[in-house]
């Protein structure tokens, strides 16, 4: 076939429809991007394959409280509840994932009090979602999608909690013995913009337990509502993940984009996801057995008893962190001068962090000299402490 009739070809397939396909450009396109390939950049979830997991693979005994446990970014609401959960990264995937978070329930709680419910979330800066056009004419569809698979049918409730402006929008589903993939889109909301700050300014949440607080109202499918005076709308007519011990949730592969359509999950390296979960929190530690003392930062003696070290992030965090760190005293040292000075008091960060490094104050026991130069280090073959900075939403 000439070139000249190749340039000019009407193409259509499943995936360009009346397209032609000019030398340098294509014109007259109407592409379907749930066939297209991967767009890069679609997915606004950070770790949404589950990989990145800093602080633990498995946590325990979780319930009546609320933190960060295992996976990077994924934090879970369980206040109040009577009944507990064991939480893990786990291998049991669909094709194409390497990890999963699962919930095991452990202590069933078949009476619900009325101010407890459990809530897998992950919040979003508003500088990270002006893409969504939120409080414009112009406002975007949202697409939701993920892999879901659980012990039992289950009607659980996915949500767009938008804190600037106290809105919500909430979609009912039905979850599967089978991994399954759960695609709801959310209607463009024209009122009430997103703060363009690093401060918290968005959730995307799976409710999966509720007291009447949040299933008291009516539930209306898709439509932004606002939580000025309740927040009773919120998970209407779900079931119970604390109704049974025999009950495991897993699920994976989590996207948010703009727009009407899910496309396939966008893979991320591991190293990209790190990275993003690093502006978050970060973690020095622990060490396997394998590395003796595991050094946590270079340190400097101010006087007899104290001194201060410093550590530089890998990423430039969202903002000036929090320090965290496991065990006790007993769990780190100085070494100065060959010779090693125990630990009195947990470190801590003093004044003067930042966003790209923090100044660790540290006391000790043992007379040491202004000016010597040392190490602070996790005691010998201790394969659990570490020293953390959150600066999480």
């Amino acid at each position: 076939m000439a070139l000249s009739k190749i340039l000019n070809a009407s193409v259509t397939d499943s995936t360009l429809t009346g397209a032609k396909v000019a030398s340098s450009t294509i014109t007259g396109t109407n592409i379907s991007t749930a066939t297209m390939p991967n767009l890069g950049r679609r997915n606004l979830v950070i770790n949404g394959a589950m990989q990145v997991a800093q602080r633990n693979t498995t946590q325990a005994s979780i319930g009546g409280n609320t933190n960060y446990w295992t996976v990077d970014r994924h934090k879970l609401y369980a206040p109040n509840t009577a009944g507990r959960l064991t939480m893990s990264q786990d291998t049991d995937t669909p094709d194409g994932f390497g990890d999963s978070i699962k919930f095991d329930c452990t202590t069933a709680d078949t009476s619900i009090a009325v101010n407890e419910y459990m809530l897998l979330e992950q919040s979003f800066e508003g500088q990270s979602l002006q893409l969504f056009k939120k409080g414009t004419s112009n406002a975007e569809q949202i697409t939701v999608s993920f892999y879901m698979k659980t012990n039992k049918a289950f009607t659980f409730m996915c949500e767009l909690n938008d804190f600037d402006n106290n809105r919500v929008n909430t979609q009912r589903f039905t979850t599967s013995t089978s991994w399954t993939r759960h695609i709801l889109t959310f209607a463009a909301d024209t009122t009430g913009a997103l703060d363009d700050n690093t401060d918290r300014s968005f959730g995307l949440g799976i409710w999966m337990h509720a007291g009447s607080n949040f299933t008291g109202g009516t539930y209306v499918a898709n439509a932004w509502q606002s939580r000025s005076a309740s927040d009773n709308m919120r998970a209407v007519g779900i079931g119970s993940f604390f109704d049974n011990t025999d009950n495991l949730v897993r699920i994976t592969g989590l996207q948010m984009e703009v727009g009407s359509q899910a496309t396939a999950f966008e893979h991320r390296s591991f190293g990209e996801e790190l990275t993003l979960c690093q502006r978050y929190y970060y973690q020095i530690g622990p060490y396997p057995s394998s590395s003796g003392y595991g050094i946590l930062s270079h340190f400097s003696v101010a006087d007899a008893n104290s001194g201060f070290g410093i550590v530089t992030f890998n990423q430039t965090m969202r903002a000036a962190p929090a320090v965290s760190h496991s065990g006790d005293v007993n769990d780190y040292r100085l070494y100065v001068s060959n010779s090693n000075k125990p630990m009195t008091a947990l470190p801590s960060i003093s004044s003067g962090h930042t966003g790209n490094m923090a100044i660790i104050y540290a006391e000790f026991s043992g007379t040491t000299t202004a000016g010597q130069y040392g190490l602070l280090q996790t005691v010998n073959n201790n394969t659990d402490a570490f020293i953390g900075f959150s600066s999480e939403l």
